[in-house]
């Protein structure tokens, strides 16, 4: 058996990470904060990337015209039917959510600090958007509820980088992660499978290199057109290839032996809002894909890490 899972799985889970640590139940509760992204408003650019729609990816985030107290009571109810006595993450998921003034930052955060049900606050963020003063306050945040910051990466490869319009170079991404791991936060990287024009060996090659790094944990997306995105515009009037179903069982199977064991997988493929997605269709049955995940790893006798090993 992997020895940090407890339900069958040859990868580390983030469920097994959090009851380890906290002995509950915990779920995460996607916040919408209300901030911009410098991919955006135009310091970066415009638009965001090629792929993110109007709420800068928080489809599943709240609604920023409610309270964010609002938010949370929300979502948390309804979880607390499902799970009785579950603790939460408070999640600040759309956009960049460290860009802005150090006291919209603050004013955010703080009151989850006093909710005894909040174990941890997850931050979504770009890593060309931390700066030594939001990481060293993080820094004091993480000494009262755990703080992990979440980079999107999507590829280390510049010519995909420039193409998808992500705003930042690897460098960069390099020098916000060395910032976070400066003052000890936990940090969770994105990368995406399926970007434009890009094979499966540079998908493989993008985690091998990624693994290597002072990370704690990694979420691996699948790409998704989705309608009012000019990933969209692009795909209706130049169709890409999209990785079929199995290409992708096959590629994260690969991805996970070249992990490090320690590295928590937060995902290993995600939710495409059904009623905008264009492709790929197969990717809304996700109980079924990470099972198949499963089935393959123990048909090809996988562990996460296992081809690290001499």
């Amino acid at each position: 058996m992997f020895p940090y899972s407890t339900d069958n799985k040859r990868y580390h889970t983030f469920n097994y990470h959090l009851k380890q640590k906290y002995h509950h139940k915990v779920a995460k509760v996607s916040l919408n904060a209300d901030f911009t992204c410098p991919n955006k408003d135009g310091t970066k650019g415009y638009g965001g990337c090629i792929f993110c729609s109007s709420s800068g990816s928080g489809d599943f985030a709240g609604n920023p015209n409610e309270s964010l107290d609002s938010q949370f009571n929300k979502v948390s109810q309804l979880m607390q039917v499902k799970w009785p006595n579950c603790k939460y993450i408070a999640y600040f998921q759309a956009n960049t959510n460290t860009y802005g003034p150090i006291e919209k930052i603050k004013q955010c955060i703080e009151p989850f600090l006093e909710k005894q049900d909040v174990v941890a606050i997850a931050i979504a963020t770009r890593p060309d958007c931390l700066s030594d003063e939001i990481v060293e306050y993080l820094h004091t945040v993480n000494q009262k509820k755990d703080i992990w910051l979440e980079l999107g990466l999507q590829t280390i490869h510049e010519n995909t980088a420039t193409f998808i319009n992500r705003g930042h170079t690897y460098q960069e991404f390099l020098d916000g992660l060395a910032l976070a791991r400066k003052y000890q936060l936990n940090v969770c990287v994105h990368v995406m499978n399926g970007l434009p024009y890009e094979t499966p060996e540079m998908m493989l090659e993008t985690v091998k290199v990624v693994g290597q790094l002072d990370i704690q944990a990694i979420k691996i997306h699948m790409l998704y057109v989705v309608e009012n995105t000019k990933l969209a515009t692009i795909y209706k009037k130049d169709p890409f290839d999209i990785l079929s179903r199995d290409q992708f069982i096959n590629l994260v199977v690969e991805q996970l032996a070249y992990l490090p064991e320690n590295i928590i997988i937060e995902r290993l493929t995600g939710d495409g809002k059904i009623d905008d997605l264009i492709a790929p269709l197969w990717s809304i049955k996700k109980v079924m894909i990470l099972n198949d995940i499963d089935k393959l790893m123990v048909q090809k006798q996988y562990m996460q890490g296992c081809k690290l090993k001499g």
